[in-house]
């Protein structure tokens, strides 16, 4: 009777050359079929809902609470509204602009010692937002 050590299995299904690599021809043809009206608008989305956690808006509430890099995702939504307001029709930019709004007076609500109008994040490409 042959011992097998119990750490081994027959089958070496996680093995390095068994574990599929992507299929980055296939995830380019993919990408290059969707418009870019459509990445805009999915990227500004991620950016508002990483945002929203970072400031304590979700069912967790301050568990995942970070204004340092809440600043950073609503300034960096900020610049991309900005830069893409002539590539996206208003159907989508202005929902996308009142969302960042919103973050924007979250982000003052929340803060200890509030920014000057003018100074919080993203106020650099919106000017100075007041409730």
């Amino acid at each position: 009777m042959s011992e097998t050590p119990q750490n081994e299995s027959a089958d070496s299904t996680d093995s390095p050359d068994s574990i599929e690599s992507p299929d980055f021809d296939a995830m380019t043809r993919d990408i290059a079929e969707v418009p870019a009206v459509e990445v805009i608008v999915t990227v500004a989305v991620n950016l508002m809902s990483a945002a929203a956690v970072k400031l304590g808006l979700t069912e967790e509430g301050d568990k995942y609470k970070d204004l340092d890099e809440a600043r950073k995702l609503v300034h960096a939504l900020a610049g991309l509204l900005d830069a893409g307001a002539t590539e996206v029709s208003s159907f989508h930019a202005a929902p996308l602009r009142d969302g960042l709004k919103s973050l924007q007076l979250a982000f003052r609500e929340a803060s200890l010692i509030p920014d000057e109008p003018g100074q919080g994040p993203g106020e650099k490409y919106t000017g100075p937002v007041y409730g």
